[in-house]
């Protein structure tokens, strides 16, 4: 959750008029990482019956799953793989075809993944949000309204006879590549995927085995997932980021650098959106550049590329803590880091504040727990005005902070990563206001200026307070806010996903911040893989 931010984060609650432009808005961009199957490349269709697929493959190769696992020409060949036996449960027949064909280093429809994925509704459902985001769009494009409570939709190699979600029904078969799969959806407040279901192939009539074998055939060139091959750079990093954010963590040119400094070490840097959480599991690694909240797609990617085993930066248990300030504020005050003094209040704590007001005075700074930079925080002057400003506090949450004010020219940022300082920056107050983000009626904000400083120039009693605070955080990449008090260095906040804007907080350090970045990302995939001691700090000094 970078500080510096306006508007509110959209909360993750389906709806249908979440991106209604056109298909093209709602589908993620194609993977990255494609293979291509056509229709004479000679693919492998694998029955447990003959009789479960009809005519002779359309160019394929039709063989029985006994023959397939006994291998023979078919343990040699390659290309793709299509399994279309009849179940495939853990240690069944369907199970071990595509099992032997991932070792015999063929491309195989639905791969072991996928077959896994779609056991359990708790794995599936980490990617379905999107996509439920999809559904409700293209059922208000088109106008239909399918069952009142709920619905079937037959999907055959990326395609459905139900017009309608025809988009939708690529986009799942992109995200669960599987030959034959059976979708429910139901209705709550909104439509959503209730169900996905591997389908099996003897159970089709003879008009849907036709359609089928229609389907594969009109493939054609359509991507599928590409079997692992040899990599030409050693780790794949995501970055994910929304070039429509206005007040994103990193700008154009931010990102732009974070590429440059990928290929200067060796790593392949890839910019992905929130369409783009079923390719997660492509990259070795995530870096979030887009702000961060609680009910945002943002925190599914952090949960899912942590669920992949990823390397991520911001981690969930970092975006949990840094987003409420109430947690923050006791986890200071208990490990003894210099705060403002700091009150939390409930709805009945407002009727008597003569301690409060004998303790800091006014002015005062009230805040919401989960207020991004400036949003949610009022100073106020005087009892009247905390009155009306905490019942307005009140009403979005069930507890408020209440500080003592404390005016500087400038706050400090200092960015930590893995316990270390990396840079620092001097972010002065709007002209003529209290804060660093001034805020009109309609929520835009103007900041004041930036500056870039080299921490060897940063006190070092603040520079030390600052690395002690984001170290009881964890081990990700923090922002701290601090003051430099009358009584010495003082914490404001703790920010998962800093600001880092080519031009402002790289000012002192330039390209090197980018490589320091994603060299600890490298590292951490060194140590996960048990690459050497240094091996990635050796790709820093390129």
């Amino acid at each position: 959750m970078s500080t510096q931010r306006s508007n509110p984060i959209p909360s993750l609650p389906l709806a249908p008029d979440h991106d209604s432009h056109a298909n093209a808005a709602i589908l993620p961009a194609p993977s990255r990482r494609l293979s291509t199957l056509k229709a004479g490349a000679g693919a492998l269709i694998v029955v447990e019956q003959r009789r479960d697929w009809i005519g002779d493959g359309g160019g394929h190769t039709v063989v029985t799953a006994a023959d397939f696992l006994h291998g023979g020409d078919t343990q040699r060949a390659s290309g793709t793989v299509i399994n279309l036996c009849r179940g495939y449960k853990y240690l069944s027949v369907g199970y071990y075809c595509s099992l032997l064909a991932e070792a015999r280093g063929q491309a195989v429809l639905p791969s072991v993944k996928t077959i896994n994925d779609l056991s359990r509704k708790a794995i599936y459902g980490l990617d379905t949000s999107e996509l439920n985001y999809a559904l409700n769009a293209l059922l208000e494009q088109s106008g239909e309204r399918p069952m009142p409570v709920e619905f079937s939709m037959d999907i055959r190699f990326g395609t459905t006879d139900y017009t309608p979600l025809a988009a939708l029904a690529r986009q799942i078969f992109e995200t669960f590549p599987a030959p034959l799969m059976r979708i429910e959806f139901a209705r709550g407040d909104h439509w959503r995927i209730d169900a996905i279901k591997l389908h099996n192939v003897s159970s089709l009539g003879e008009s849907q085995l036709g359609a089928a074998a229609a389907a594969l055939r009109a493939m054609g060139c359509a991507p599928l997932p590409a079997r692992t091959g040899v990599k030409p750079y050693r780790y794949h990093i995501a970055i994910l980021h929304d070039p429509e954010e206005a007040l994103a963590p990193s700008n154009a040119g931010a990102l732009a650098c974070f590429v440059d400094a990928g290929r200067r070490i060796g790593v392949d840097v890839s910019l992905i959106g929130k369409r783009d959480l079923s390719r997660l599991p492509e990259f070795d690694a995530l870096l979030i550049r887009e702000t961060t909240a609680i009910n945002h797609h943002t925190y599914l990617f952090a949960k899912k590329a942590q669920s992949e085993g990823m390397v991520v930066i911001d981690d969930p248990v970092s975006i949990l803590r840094c987003t409420n300030k109430v947690y923050l504020a006791d986890l200071m005050r208990m490990n003894g880091v210099p705060t403002p003094r700091t009150f939390t209040l409930q709805r009945a704590d407002i009727a008597d504040i003569g301690a409060i007001e004998a303790a800091i005075g006014y002015p005062m700074v009230m805040k919401i727990p989960d207020g991004a930079f400036s949003r949610g925080v009022s100073k106020v002057a005087d009892a009247a005005q905390f009155q009306q400003t905490a019942h307005a506090l009140l009403a979005q949450s069930a507890l408020i902070l209440v500080q003592e004010y404390m005016y500087t020219e400038f706050d400090w940022r200092i960015g930590v990563l893995n316990r270390k300082a990396i840079f620092a920056s001097k972010y002065f107050m709007s002209k003529g206001h209290w804060q660093i983000a001034r805020r009109d009626a309609g929520g835009n904000a103007e900041f004041g200026p930036t500056r870039g400083v080299p921490l060897a120039d940063v006190p070092p009693e603040l520079l030390r307070h600052a690395v002690a605070a984001a170290s009881l955080i964890g081990d990700g990449l923090y922002g701290v806010d601090m003051k430099m008090s009358e009584r010495g260095p003082v914490l404001i906040e703790v920010n998962d996903n800093p600001n880092i804007d080519a031009g402002n907080e790289d000012a002192a350090l330039g390209d090197a911040l980018y490589r320091t970045v994603l060299g600890e990302m490298v590292r951490r995939l060194d140590e996960a893989h048990g690459v050497g001691a240094g091996h990635g700090g050796a790709l820093l000094s390129r």
